[in-house]
Order: structure tokens, then sequence, then C-alpha cells
């Protein structure tokens, strides 16, 4: 059978540049160390490694998540911490206040630092975190948690300006944990602070009067009240604290798991590869070799 030149030359041209792309696809699957360039090249391991890398995205964003949110339950556990000290403080106070046998001059002492213990604690309220926003406001976080305003008479001065909704941070498959706290009621104690700093304030002031021991005794049910209401904050703050920290080692195990999935399924087996170039590279001289012999025949050789 005769075959023209142009078909031969055209075959043997297009094996060549067969050859070469294999060669050069093989060549830069070794230097990527990855054994798909494109899906093309297996489309079921190729849907595969998309579904991991996928599922890995979403697993980095809950680890992220939990991060945050650890730092910020941290950080909202030190401020009410703070709180309660402070409570505690003005509740021994109060204690002592109580107590009969305290002259007028005693019981004015005492009006400085349960001053402070306000203050301190109507400061702590309305902390900001460092991106300047209001920690204890709900989720009117523009907006400080406690209002204080002068014009209004004493024992209503201070007013919760915030709200008590919930702000929900995803951390696992349809799981959320709630980020952010209010201080709702603690006005009330404030209120109770302030109706006390100004009975004891009061000129000719002694333990026996019916003002001051009724001022007194609402403010310790009070700060008992927020007292135990903040420790309960905190309390939930530890909990939620071992469930992160749960959540992150489970989170921890399906990513190494999924990178052990990715590698194998994704890395070059580079003995194999070595052998397959070889190969390549094998036919591809033998092709070179092949065409040049082939090309310098003639049907006016002599045998």
């Amino acid at each position: 059978m005769r075959i023209a030149t142009s078909q031969f030359q055209a075959t043997m041209n297009r094996g060549l540049q067969d050859n070469q792309t294999h060669l050069a696809s093989l060549t830069a699957r070794m230097a990527s160390g990855k054994r798909l360039q494109v899906p093309s090249d297996d489309p079921v391991t190729a849907v595969r490694l998309s579904r991991l890398n996928r599922e890995e995205a979403i697993v980095g964003q809950y680890r992220a998540n939990i991060a945050a949110i650890k730092i910020r339950l941290s950080t909202n556990e030190t401020y009410l911490s703070s709180m309660v000290n402070d409570i505690t403080q003005s509740h021994d106070l109060l204690v002592w206040a109580a107590d009969g046998s305290n002259t007028g001059d005693d019981l004015r002492s005492m009006t400085n630092t349960m001053t402070a213990l306000r203050d301190s604690l109507f400061y702590s309220a309305n902390e900001k975190d460092q991106e300047g926003r209001y920690v204890f406001s709900g989720t009117l976080t523009d907006t400080a948690a406690i209002r204080y305003d002068d014009t209004q008479p004493v024992g209503s001065r201070y007013s919760f300006a915030g709200n008590t909704s919930q702000q929900k941070s995803v951390v696992g498959n349809g799981i959320t944990q709630t980020v952010n706290v209010d201080v709702s009621g603690l006005e009330t104690l404030l209120n109770q602070m302030d109706t006390t700093i100004n009975e004891l304030s009061q000129p000719g002031i002694t333990a026996a009067t019916p003002s001051l021991r009724a001022a007194i005794t609402a403010n310790m049910d009070g700060a008992t009240l927020t007292m135990d209401a903040i420790a309960g904050k905190i309390a939930n703050f530890g909990g939620a604290q071992n469930v992160m920290q749960t959540l992150d080692g489970n989170h921890a195990n399906v990513s190494l798991s999924n990178k052990t999935a990715l590698l194998d399924l994704g890395s070059l087996d580079m003995g194999e590869a070595a052998t397959e170039l070889n190969g390549y590279n094998l036919a591809l001289q033998a092709s070179y070799k092949a065409y040049s012999k082939i090309s310098n025949l003639s049907l006016f050789n002599i045998l």
C-alpha cells in the first residue's frame, strides 16, 4: 500500500505533537506535585477534591469563628468579674452601714466609697471593645448600655439604653453560639446606690433614720440579685468556653481527615510519574528516529 509523503508527514507530526503534549503535561504535574492539572484529567477525582476543599474551607471558617468567640467571651467575663467585685464591695459597705452603732460621721464617711463603686459600675457597664463598640448593649453596639440623666430625680437617673437581643455566630453545622451579653437590670442597682448615697450625705443623718434604713435594705437586696444575675452570666461563659473547646477539637479532627484525603487524592506518585516520563521520552526518541529513517526512503533506493 502506498502512503503519500504529505499524509505520512501529517501523521507523524500529529503523533509527535501528542507525545510532546503528554510529556509537557506530565512534567508540569511533576513540578507542581499535583496529580491533576485540569478537571478533565480525572473528572471524578476532581469533583471529590472540590468537595473536600469546600468542606475544609467551611471547617476553617468555623474554627476562625470559635477563636474569635473565645476571645470575646473571655474579655466579657473579665469585665463582668470586675462588676461582681464592685458589687461585692458595695454590699459589704452596706452591711457596715446597716450597723446601728454607726454615728452620723461614720455614715457620711461611706459616701465617697459608695460613689466610687457606683461610678466604677457605670463605667464598666459602658465598656467598649477595640473597635469602639459598646460591649453590653445587646445588638445596639453604637449605644451606651446605661444612660445617666441628671435632670431626673434621685433614684431614677440611670436607665438601660441597650436591648436584650442576641448576636449569634455559626460554629458548626446547624450550631450557633451567642457572642454578646447585656447588663439589663444593672440600672436598678445603680439607682438604688444613688439613693443610698443621697441618704448618706444628708445632714443630721443617723443609723436610725427610717429613709436611710429603707434605702440600705433595698440596696442590699438589689446588690444580691444583681450579683447573682451577673455571676450566672459568667457561669454561662464558662460552659460556652467548654463547648467551644470541644467543637474546635472536633473540627480539628475533621480538618486533619480532609487534608489527608486531599493529599491522597491530589498528590502525584513521583515513582509512577518518573516511569511514565521515561516511557514518553523513549517513545519520543523512537518516533524521531523512525521519522528520520522513513523520511530518507525512496522508490529509487537500491537495497
